[in-house]
This record gives C-alpha cells, structure tokens and sequence, in this order.
C-alpha cells in the first residue's frame, strides 16, 4: 500500500484513492450468500449505499455500506459516494430488519460527506442523517462499524454509531473535509493539508483519542485482517443483552463527547 509514513493530508489522498478496495468486493471477499435489498419504501433506490443480508463464517448478519467508483462513470452513478436522505432511510430500514430477526450489523464507511444538494435538502437531508445516528445509538444487536477510505461529516457518521469502530490505517475520518475546514477557517482551500494537522483525522490519532476502537493494517493481508477483527469482535459482542448493548453503546459515545468538552475546555 506504499509508504507507511504519511503525512495526514497524503492518508487523505490515499484514502479517495480510485484503486482502493471498495464495498463490493468487501462483500465478495468477506461474506457468503449476500442478498442485497433496494429502495426506502418512499421515494427511489439510493446507489449510492448498499444494502443486504449476507453469511459471515455461517452467521445471519447485514451489511450495509457506501460505494463509490472505480472511474467517472461509476462515479457519476453512485453520486461519488455522497449519500441522499433514500440512501439512509434504505439503511435504517435494514438496520431495522436486523434487529427483528436478530441479525449483527456491520457497515462500511466511505464518503465525502452526504449529498449537499438542493434536492437531498428539500428531501430531508438533516432529518435522514440524525434518525440514522438515533437508530443506530439503540439498535439492540450487536453493531460494528469500519472505515475504509474517507469518513466525513454526518454523513459517515450515520453509519458509524456503533459499538466498535474500526478504521484501515490510511483511512480518515472527520468532522468534514480538510479543504472545507481550510475554507471557513482561513477562506483558502489551499491549506487543506495546514487543516489536516489541525484537525486530527488520521487513524492513528482517532485511536490516541479513543474516538475508535483499533487500526487495522493495510496490504495483502488487509482483508484477512478484516476478517479476525470482525470475528473477535461479534464473538465478543454477541455475549451480551440487547439492553446491554445500548447500555454499553451510549456510555462509550457519552465519553467521548466528555473528553472532548475536557480537550477544548484546556
């Protein structure tokens, strides 16, 4: 995966990288038997996420996730992973068939951001983006989340409320991107990387702050990786209650949101 010591605006260009592994063949390589779902039962079918029930080791679990593309074209089509308000109404539909049927959730996360445009506004961007969080924050099976190439904004986060986040060491994952952080804050998008040092969006760092819960190694043994992550965790996972597991869930964002109170605080 080249070089390991990047800086954080270079893990930011590796991590919208075309040539990443994308969603699909997470799922090819991953999981057994994958049936995937379409349409929010209101509107029209987002692309942009995808959604399914899948065998992990011969266990029901979901899987949701954002896909981007391999070129322009696919791009243009999945709307370069930019979500609308059906895609995660999509996801919080199968997130609540999975709780029905007692099925872990494991999503995938990489993004810009939602879709900001006017339609996806009018539609219920804001709405879609905080239910999701909601859903997922007292879902009561067990929920793990990875992100695998970029992780910004509400946008991956409504996918990423979960008991164990995990991230591949060249992903990031922030508030929103480093070039609209350089724009409000200096009105210059060219000191995206001066923000990415501020910012603080490398796993590496994530991890130093207890905002996620492991790295996981990029290269030919990623997806192996993956793989024990996802093992070890749903076997750890799956020994509690479904009361427990929201119990656990809201203590450890409750933290979070703590420390940083206490960081900005000093």
């Amino acid at each position: 995966m080249g070089r390991k010591n990047l800086t954080p605006y270079e893990k930011v260009l590796e991590a919208r990288k075309a040539d990443r592994t994308n969603l699909v063949e997470y799922i090819d390589t991953l999981f057994e038997d994958f049936i995937e779902m379409h349409g929010d039962r209101l509107y029209r079918d987002d692309p942009s996420i995808i959604g399914g029930i899948a065998l992990f080791h011969g266990m029901p679990v979901t899987v949701i996730g954002h896909r981007k593309g391999k070129n322009t074209e696919e791009n243009v089509r999945f709307n370069f992973g930019m979500t609308s308000p059906e895609g995660y109404r999509k996801a919080m539909r199968l997130m609540k068939e999975a709780e029905k049927f007692e099925r872990p959730v494991i999503t995938f996360v990489d993004t810009p951001g939602a879709y900001p445009g006017l339609e996806a506004e009018s539609n219920g961007q804001s709405n879609a983006i905080a239910e999701s969080i909601a859903l997922m924050s007292r879902l009561k099976v067990p929920t793990i989340s990875i992100v695998t190439g970029e992780g910004s904004s509400g946008g991956a986060l409504a996918l990423a409320m979960a008991d164990r986040v995990w991230m591949l060491e060249h992903s990031v994952y922030s508030i929103l991107s480093p070039e609209g952080f350089s724009t409000i804050m200096w009105k210059d998008r060219s000191k995206a990387a001066q923000a990415c040092e501020i910012m603080k969006i490398t796993a590496k760092e994530l991890k130093e702050y207890g905002i996620i819960d492991g790295i996981i190694p990029e290269g030919k043994r990623s997806i192996a990786a993956i793989d024990k992550v996802l093992s070890v965790e749903l076997s750890r996972l799956k020994k509690n209650s479904g009361d427990t597991l929201v119990k656990n869930r809201l203590q450890k964002f409750r933290r979070i949101n703590e420390s940083a109170f206490k960081n900005d605080a000093s």
